[in-house]
């Protein structure tokens, strides 16, 4: 059963239309699909110059990700806070989001990670057309990172 945008408001940080997902759509232990229209909305807060650039995806897929990790967390267990540490990889092959009739299709992947670093494959399409993919990493807790020695904990 698909989750709505009143369970994303519930479950993310982000808030108001910063929450830029509609739904989760499906969901196991290491994939989450989610859908947006958010892309089309003039009050977009990612928009710039009138426009919305296809690198703003990166942003769904982060909030995929946070989303995969809110239903992965224990019930009772605090939301953590997540860091995009970094993107790899990334292919853009749209200029712009805001133009697409489509909704949003975001897949986010978890290929490996641990309890506080992650690294998901994400990939954003629209009516079947890839528009962009990459790789993220997630730092979820970033006290415990050994600033001298970046990966490491401390």
């Amino acid at each position: 059963m698909p989750l709505d945008h009143a369970w994303l408001l519930a479950h993310l940080p982000h808030q108001g239309s910063m929450c830029l997902l509609d739904a989760v759509t499906e969901w196991d232990h290491q994939h989450i699909r989610c859908t947006a229209k958010s892309h089309r909305h003039a009050d977009n807060p990612l928009r710039a110059h009138d426009r919305l650039g296809a690198a703003c995806g990166i942003e769904y897929a982060a909030q995929a990700m946070a989303a995969h990790g809110a239903l992965l967390a224990a019930a009772n267990s605090a939301p953590r806070a997540g860091y995009l540490a970094s993107v790899r990889g990334v292919e853009l092959n749209v200029a712009r989001l805001d133009d697409l009739d489509a909704d949003l299709d975001i897949e986010a992947e978890r290929l490996s990670g641990d309890d506080n670093i992650i690294i998901y494959g994400f990939r954003v399409s629209a009516g079947g057309c890839g528009l962009l993919s990459g790789r993220a990493t997630v730092v979820l807790d970033a006290a415990l990172l050994d600033a001298d020695k970046p990966g490491n904990l401390k």
